[in-house]
C-alpha cells in the first residue's frame, strides 16, 4: 500500500492511494488519525487492508497538493557520507560509526512543491536519498530485528546549502534552511520492499542523470543504522532515517552544479517512487 499526506482545507490530511485516487483516511469511519505519525502509532498500517481495502477513492490523486510524507516527525536523523563513492569524492576517511546529523521538520516540503534556494547562498545542492520511516517503538534493537521496526520507505532530497554546511564542522545550518528537504511522494509499505539493500536510486536535474547507485553500496545499511540509532535514542513511530546520498553531488563536479530557479530535480527509487520538485529563489 502507498500512503501520502496531502493539504486539505483544514491542514495536512492522511491519504491511502487507491488506483488513480486517494481514500481520505481521516474522514472515514470516524478514524482519529490526522497524520501518518498518529496512524503508525495506532498500528493502522497493519490492518489497513481490512479497514480500507474495499473502499472507493474520495479524491483524485491528480491535482492534490502533496505535503511531506511525515510532516510532523519526532525525529529526522540524516546520515552523511554513507556511500563509498561519495566518501571517495569528498576525500573523507572511513569511520567506524555512521556520520549523523539532524533535520528539522519545518525544513521539509512535499512532492511537487518548490525547493527554495535561500537568498544568502548560491550553493544549493541536490542529494537523492532513501528515507526509512519507523513504524513502532524500539530501543537497543539488534541488527537482526531492525527491519521489523520499519513501516516503509520513501524518496528524499536532502538538498544542502554547501557554504553554510561548511561554516563549522557541524552540518546543521546547511541542512535546515526552510524548504530544502523534499520528502515523498508516498510511503511504500515495507512488505512491498523486501530488500532495502537492492534498490536503484537515480537523481536527475532537468532530465539529465546526475546520480545513479544501488542501495547495496551503502556503507552502513538500513539494519545497521536502525541498530546504531536505537542505541542512543528511542525510535518512535513516524521517525525518519535518511540514509545518505551517492556520488555525483553538484558540489564535487567541475565546474560545480548548483541548483537555480527554474531547475527541476527528480529523485527516483525503483519500487519506491519518483519525487519531483522545481526550484525557486527565496522571496
Amino acid at each position: 500500500m502507498r500512503w501520502l499526506t496531502f493539504q486539505g482545507p483544514d491542514g495536512p490530511r492522511l491519504g491511502l492511494v487507491k488506483g488513480s485516487g486517494v481514500i481520505d483516511v481521516g474522514a472515514r469511519g470516524g478514524a482519529p488519525w490526522r497524520s501518518l505519525r498518529e496512524a503508525l502509532a495506532a498500528g493502522v498500517l497493519g490492518r489497513a487492508g481490512d479497514e480500507f481495502g474495499a473502499l472507493s477513492a474520495d479524491l483524485e490523486l491528480a491535482g492534490l497538493e502533496f505535503a511531506p510524507v511525515v510532516p510532523d516527525p519526532e525525529k529526522i536523523i540524516c546520515v552523511g557520507v554513507n556511500y563509498e563513492g561519495h566518501r571517495v569524492e569528498t576525500g573523507r576517511d572511513r569511520t567506524e560509526h555512521p556520520v549523523l546529523f539532524t533535520r528539522f521538520a519545518n525544513s521539509q516540503v512535499g512532492h511537487g512543491r518548490p525547493l527554495v534556494r535561500p537568498r544568502v547562498s548560491a550553493q544549493l545542492d541536490y542529494e537523492g536519498e532513501l528515507a526509512v520511516v519507523i513504524g513502532r517503538r524500539g530501543r537497543h534493537v539488534a541488527r537482526g530485528e531492525a527491519l521489523g521496526l520499519v513501516a516503509g520507505y520513501a524518496c528524499y532530497n536532502d538538498a544542502s546549502v554547501r557554504d553554510w554546511q561548511r561554516h563549522t564542522h557541524q552540518f546543521t545550518p546547511g541542512k535546515n534552511f526552510v524548504g530544502t528537504g523534499a520528502f515523498g511522494p508516498f510511503l511504500v509499505g515495507a512488505d512491498e520492499v523486501p530488500d532495502p539493500a537492492a534498490l536503484l536510486l537515480t537523481t536527475r536535474v532537468n532530465g539529465a542523470e546526475v546520480q545513479r547507485a544501488s542501495t547495496s553500496e551503502l556503507i552502513f545499511d538500513v539494519p545497521a543504522l536502525i541498530a546504531y540509532c536505537s542505541t542512543f535514542t528511542e525510535l518512535a513511530p513516524g521517525d525518519v532515517i535518511v540514509t545518505g546520498t551517492p556520488s555525483g553531488v553538484g558540489h564535487k563536479r567541475t565546474p560545480p552544479l548548483y541548483l537555480k530557479a527554474g531547475d527541476v530535480v527528480e529523485v527516483e527509487i525503483a519500487g519506491v517512487g519518483l519525487l519531483r520538485n522545481p526550484v525557486v529563489d527565496e522571496a
